[in-house]
């Protein structure tokens, strides 16, 4: 994550998908004490909810016994959601591209993609089991 933030609120839940709306309280909080406008709650929403659902399918493989951390934290410019797993990671760096011809009609594989069109920026970090998800306060 980028210098100069501060931690506004964090949670841990166990991996399963029963906790998504923990995750998503947790967005609505933070989205309307900082001011997200309309416009931007929803890509806001999509992404993180997203980053959630990689981490407890790919990341943690399911496994209830392990926990998804959600961080969130501010500087005056941006809002930082980042999703921690415990899983072993994955190389961020080759991720199949959604909109290929012969991956159009596949089922998974847009969440990372969704990411990165939605936010502002996206970085990997910790092997890629740990997401910073970066949103422009005034976008």
């Amino acid at each position: 994550m980028k210098e100069g933030f501060t931690v506004v609120e964090e949670i841990g839940v166990p991996s399963n998908f029963d906790h998504l709306s923990n995750v998503e309280g947790l967005i609505d909080r933070i989205c309307a004490s900082t001011g997200v406008s309309d416009d931007n709650y929803g890509n806001v929403l999509i992404a993180v909810t997203e980053a959630f659902n990689n981490a407890v399918v790919h990341g943690n493989n399911g496994d209830d016994t392990k926990s998804v951390h959600v961080r969130v934290s501010q500087n005056d410019d941006e809002l930082c959601f980042v999703v921690k797993d415990q899983g072993p990671g994955f190389d961020f760096e080759n991720v199949i591209d959604p909109t290929a011809p012969e991956n159009i009609e596949k089922e998974n594989g847009r969440g990372i993609y969704l990411m990165r069109h939605l936010a502002d920026e996206v970085e990997f970090d910790k092997n890629g089991t740990e997401v910073a998800i970066y949103f422009k306060r005034n976008g």
